[in-house]
């Protein structure tokens, strides 16, 4: 195996790991869990809109890669917390999820832009 790796080969198992880290199930997931370990219950209330098999299959998926992990607290509920390769991810997804947040005024009025002159073009016949 190469220790050069880069996403940009298609055999590269990087890939797979950019992958998992830009889905949004996994960034709100690995942010939630940073404030404090979650039960899956919890998770599921606080993700809104994630279906709970979706919501199992990243938990899973997220274990697999070493990003977290769960285990049973003393006072005897399980409970997910990051990993130290988990709270690696932290600080990007963190800042991923404040620029979303700071910028949804930006990006509606550029899709507002976006449709107006693709609407124009409809009409116009190009």
């Amino acid at each position: 195996m190469s220790n050069e790796w880069t996403v940009f080969s298609a055999k590269c198992p990087s890939r797979a790991s950019l992958a998992r880290i830009a889905n949004k199930w996994t960034a709100m997931i690995v942010v939630l869990l940073h404030e404090e370990p979650l039960r899956f219950g919890e998770l599921h209330q606080r993700v809104d809109g994630i279906a709970k098999k979706v919501l199992a299959d990243t938990l899973r998926a997220l274990e697999r890669d070493g990003m977290i992990a769960h285990g049973v607290d003393p006072d005897g509920h399980a409970r997910y917390r990051l990993t130290a390769l988990g709270r690696t991810l932290h600080e990007p997804l963190q800042a991923l999820q404040v620029w979303a947040e700071s910028h949804v005024d930006d990006v509606r009025d550029a899709q507002d832009r976006y449709d107006e002159a693709a609407d124009e073009r409809v009409l116009d016949g190009r």
